[in-house]
């Protein structure tokens, strides 16, 4: 190969159009399950891509952070993932703080799926030179997470990252990805040790040696204990914010009913109707009894004859809403992931602080309790009381902001 070039290509979005549901996609892999034709009319959307070859250039790297960046691509190899390229546009925000915008794409050996070939896309946001925290949330977040001068729309973490915040960009560089099988083009089973080692592969092609902190929420709290297991030296602290060493039989249950509430669209080729139906029930799982009584505590309506409770409206907006930004098969392999989630308390040697909700039906406070027992003088925890049950690291933003300020908090830093 000639001096100066890497072997891997750029992909470019060229159009859009569409085309029928292959074999193996999952309406017909759901629809095989259950001794059913497949929908091969059921059509969908694609993207029309171009490749061009990717070029080292000569000249000098940027400096991103403190660090150098190359434009395109490096070299790293491992036993388990190798990332081929890094692309990404770089735009400054204001003096002094910075927003990374790329995608990496690797060689990854997954648990259950041998060697894929996979895109990791991500987002840096912060100042130059400042403590990295990666934040990572369920399996509906993404690597934007709040609106900045750069890029405008809104993030899914909006209340926890800002201005005098513990995540202050700032006062630290803030990553956000989007985890392996979010883009739904993944049809295999993904491991919470799939998305850590695909992390470990994303700091070496950012040139982050370490974490200053790794702030994971519900799934994202997952990834972080097998982040801490399996890569341990790339990260100094870890805050577990309702998320288990396992899967509660519960919980897991409550997830099954609701991928077959999916399947059970596919069939009638009408999937985005059973995506809709299996956000709604996630909906009563993530949240209490005691919000619903405060919030649809009204007589029920007759409307065109059915009887209409209170809570409908919206449930339909959540699940509607779900549809709109999230493919099939990325909600159904991402929440396979969670129910194969499974590590040993004991190998984890990372300094965690555990965030408990005291009312959450997914995650019980008896098994983070168990967990914090198996982590001994590595864990300690924190239980919130709240309403709002799983979701309440959404809502109860200033609660946790006080948490994560102590938390992160460097040597010499005054609240």
């Amino acid at each position: 190969m000639p001096a100066g070039r890497w072997q891997c290509s750029v992909t470019i979005e060229t159009g859009r159009g569409t085309g029928p549901l292959k074999p193996g996609q999952p309406a017909d892999a759901q629809a095989a399950a259950f001794g059913a034709k497949s929908c091969g009319d059921l059509r969908v959307r694609r993207k029309m891509v171009r490749s061009v070859p990717c070029v080292r250039r000569t000249r000098a790297p940027r400096k991103l952070d403190g660090r150098s960046l190359p434009d395109t691509a490096m070299s790293f190899a491992t036993a388990t993932a190798a990332p081929l390229f890094p692309v990404a546009s770089l735009d400054r925000i204001d003096d002094g703080i910075s927003a990374v915008r790329g995608e990496i794409e690797l060689q990854l050996r997954m648990r259950h799926a041998g060697q894929r070939a996979l895109r990791l896309r991500y987002e840096l946001v912060g100042a130059s030179g400042a403590p990295v925290v990666l934040v990572a949330g369920g399996i509906s977040a993404h690597r934007h997470l709040a609106a900045n001068s750069a890029y405008a729309e809104k993030g899914w973490a909006e209340g926890l990252v800002g201005v005098g915040r513990a995540l202050d960009p700032a006062q630290r560089r803030l990553l956000g990805f989007d985890f392996v099988g979010a883009d739904g083009e993944l049809d295999a089973p993904i491991d919470t040790t799939d998305q850590a080692d695909a992390i470990a592969a994303l700091l070496d092609a950012l040139h982050i040696e370490q974490l200053h902190g790794f702030v994971g929420y519900s799934y994202g709290a997952l990834v972080g204990l097998q982040l801490a297991i399996r890569h341990p030296a790339r990260l100094h602290k870890l805050i577990a914010v309702s998320g288990a060493h396992r899967p509660h039989p519960y919980a897991s249950a409550w997830r099954a009913l609701q991928r077959r509430a999916v399947a059970l669209g596919q069939l009638q080729c009408a999937e985005s109707h059973g995506l809709a139906l299996a956000r709604q029930f996630a909906m009563l799982s993530y949240r209490t009894p005691e919000e619903f009584g405060e919030r649809f505590d009204a007589p029920p309506e007759v409307v065109n004859g059915r009887v209409r409770v209170a809570a409908e409206d919206y449930l339909d907006a959540a699940g509607a809403q779900y549809v709109a930004r999230t493919r099939v098969n990325a909600y159904l392999r991402l929440s396979e992931s969670i129910d194969l989630h499974r590590v040993d308390p004991a190998a984890v040697s990372v300094p965690t602080l555990v965030v408990a909700v005291e009312g959450d039906r997914l995650v019980p406070l008896s098994d983070l309790v168990a967990l914090v027992e198996g982590l001994g003088q590595r864990g300690s925890l924190r239980v919130l009381r709240s309403p709002y049950g799983h979701d309440a690291f959404l809502k109860e933003t200033d609660r946790i902001d006080a948490i994560l300020a102590t938390a992160l908090r460097l040597p010499g830093e005054t609240a």
